[in-house]
């Protein structure tokens, strides 16, 4: 089972995220998403900056994969995400179905992402023959469905295609045109003055009640407390999930994979420090639950 971390959600300054990765390198992920997921307009790091960053993991013997944009939204960005399925050195997320048809065009191996909506093995099937290695369930999909997924990927002769699962942080749910946290600050989105930055780990939202609901992140709308079935590595590698997704909502993400790392070495259950969870979608149930 490998380990993996997503690509970074959170708009922080380019000296922390520089500062973040190098201390990833000396951790135990085995593989890393880099690149802006969320919007274009977190410019702290560019293209370049991040391929410098994918290089120094590399040389420390990290599998590097380059994520690209989840909402294409305008001409610039389309041409952005081309450029990064033109990398040529990198393999590369799609994030939406732009960025597959660029990666199926060139005919370069890739994988998809947590925001690719791919339910059924049928839906895989087609992609797999575009040039597909990978994919990550959607994070609405419970262990029933993917084992359902799996069981049908057999019959259909696929046997050479990775499962990978988000197993633990605020799970990406929706994203809009609008921005919701340049509105927090009542700012239109074109004058947002890059809000997001102000907000480390996103701006938390309740219910009346005063129980966590949702994460605001820009255009972006996370869960309001963090998805944690870290303690279900043994069930998904018996299901045949080849690695686990961790994304980090601080630094302390590489705690976290350090007790993952531990607890696989010795065959017991992960534990981590996050009292709040919200893992009903693996279970089937509505995925605020415990």
């Amino acid at each position: 089972m490998q380990i993996t971390l997503g690509p970074l959600l959170f708009f922080w300054p380019k000296q922390e995220v520089t500062a973040f990765y190098e201390k990833v390198a000396e951790s135990g992920f085995d593989r890393i998403y880099l690149g802006e997921v969320v919007c274009s307009k977190r410019r702290e790091l560019k293209l370049d900056d991040w391929l410098a960053i994918a290089k120094l993991l590399q040389a420390k013997g990290k599998e590097v994969v380059l994520s690209t944009l989840t909402l294409i939204e305008a001409e610039s960005e389309l041409a952005q995400v081309s450029k990064i399925c033109e990398n040529g050195t990198f393999v590369v997320e799609a994030n939406d179905m732009a960025a597959v048809h660029y990666l199926a065009k060139a005919g370069v191996p890739f994988s998809t992402g947590p925001s690719v909506n791919l339910y059924s093995a049928e839906a895989l099937q087609v992609l797999h023959r575009t040039g597909l290695k990978r994919w990550v369930l959607p994070v609405e999909l419970s262990f029933e469905h993917l084992k359902l997924i799996m069981a049908r990927l057999q019959e259909l002769g696929i046997t050479d295609l990775e499962t990978e699962v988000f197993s633990y942080g605020y799970l990406p749910l929706a994203y809009s045109a609008r921005c919701f946290t340049a509105r927090t600050h009542e700012l239109n989105k074109d004058s947002c003055e890059f809000s997001c930055i102000k907000s480390s780990a996103g701006i938390p939202l309740a219910t009346q009640e005063g129980d966590a609901l949702f994460t605001i992140n820009g255009i972006q709308t996370l869960s309001g407390s963090c998805h944690n079935i870290l303690d279900q590595w043994q069930a998904m590698e018996s299901a045949g999930v080849k690695a686990m997704r961790l994304s980090g909502h601080s630094q302390d993400i590489l705690k976290v994979a350090d007790e993952l790392v531990r607890a696989m070495g010795h065959g017991i259950t992960a534990i981590t420090s996050e009292n709040q969870q919200c893992n009903g979608y693996w279970s089937g149930r509505p995925g605020i639950s415990h």
